[in-house]
């Protein structure tokens, strides 16, 4: 269950790809350093069993424990890295090669994030190709789990497509969509760590669909969508004339993952509940007088809305705390990135709209509502970052 950029997770793909290892170069040999990748602890210490309060707990596990500040770093050392590159042999590709990898890229974020790809469209050409390549993988991630072949899905499955991504790091892909990645590690300072995070979002989603309290589900949004925003700064870029710290960026990134993920949940309660998984703190659903019987009941009550408005309330905080980031973008990079949290807020709008009734009808942002927000988008996306603070 996975939230990938603006309204992908919205429909069901299944990618393919050929081996295509025929059109590497047979010869070319990684010598890029990578750093060392801090994996995340399996148990936080800001994890906790206490009882959330009567308004609800906005805040997840400390940064610190997720090592976020350890991966700002890294890339931004990477970035200075990148600048003396020559020196370095690099993989490659044969461009006809690369040249179709992306168009297949461009074809599939096109095809399930129309909205998102729209906005990518600003972009710089390199910045497309990258934003694509690194969608395309976590599409396919995320497929592992929730596709149409997840019946065959195995821990021993997710170690072979953690063994790929290092291969992709190391300038060694599998196929031409992997070398798509390749290409993009290389032009790009990306630290491997959100690429590993996500694997491990994907993992716990095999073997949990409980969770006890709102910092173990923040983890979990953390794994599958915050991991998202980390990967993709360094290719948006920051804006020159940005007057805040490169963490406050990047942790406006992570934060909109945490707000769409949570949307995602809360849109999709109904549907999770006839695959008998229920992704609300067990803890909050008791402090309003509810259980799992109520979820799988399907039952709107009066208990229910006042349970969803406090949901919904803390999905608004994470949007709310994700746009200081967003103003600090590069410019040409920040409409996508506004247009994902528009829309999103509107989907929360929209299961107040049928009056919290997430239990039996699924809510959604029409094709008009959506036409009309990238307009606003766009509008907010051209405001200078050294007008926020005054």
């Amino acid at each position: 269950m996975c939230s990938i950029f603006s309204l992908a997770a919205a429909k069901p793909c299944c990618i393919k790809s050929n081996n295509v290892s025929k059109f590497l170069h047979p010869r070319f040999i990684v010598t890029r350093a990578r750093a060392q990748v801090i994996t995340a602890p399996n148990k936080p210490s800001g994890i906790t069993s206490t009882t959330a309060s009567p308004q609800l707990l906005k805040q997840g596990i400390p940064h610190s424990d997720l090592h976020i500040l350890e991966i700002v770093e890294r890339q931004s050392q990477a970035s200075t890295c990148l600048a003396h590159q020559d020196t370095c042999r690099k993989p490659e590709f044969h461009p006809s090669f690369l040249e179709e990898a992306y168009e297949r890229c461009r074809n599939i974020c096109a095809e399930y994030a129309k909205t998102f790809y729209l906005g990518t469209l600003l972009m710089t050409e390199e910045r497309q190709k990258a934003i694509w390549a690194i969608y395309v993988w976590c599409r396919r991630t995320d497929d592992l789990v929730d596709g149409p072949n997840a019946v065959h899905m195995s821990s021993a499955v997710l170690d072979r497509w953690e063994e790929r991504l290092e291969d992709i790091f190391e300038g060694r892909p599998y196929d031409m969509l992997d070398a798509a990645l390749t290409d993009t590690v290389f032009k790009f300072p990306l630290d491997i760590k959100p690429f590993r995070d996500m694997i491990e979002g994907m993992r716990m989603d095999m073997r949990k669909c409980r969770y006890e309290n709102f910092q173990q589900l923040y983890l979990y949004c953390y794994y599958v969508a915050g991991t998202v925003g980390l990967m993709t700064v360094p290719v948006m870029g920051i804006a020159p004339e940005s007057c805040v710290s490169a963490q406050t960026i990047y942790n406006g990134a992570l934060y909109l993952g945490i707000g769409n993920q949570l949307t995602n949940i809360l849109r999709d309660v109904g549907e999770d509940a006839l695959r008998g998984r229920v992704y609300l703190p067990q803890d909050e659903l008791a402090e309003f007088g509810l259980c799992d019987k109520d979820v799988f009941a399907r039952k709107v009550s009066d208990r229910w809305r006042e349970f969803m408005k406090e949901q919904i309330t803390r999905a608004r905080y994470y949007f709310n705390l994700a746009e200081e980031g967003a103003y600090h973008l590069d410019k040409a990079s920040r409409w996508p990135v506004w247009s994902c949290l528009m829309l999103y807020r509107k989907i929360l709008d929209a299961i107040e709209d049928n009056d919290y009734d997430n239990l039996t009808k699924r809510a959604f942002v029409g094709r008009t509502k959506k036409l009309l927000t990238l307009p606003l988008a766009y509008a907010k996306a051209q405001t200078p970052p050294s007008l926020i603070h005054q």
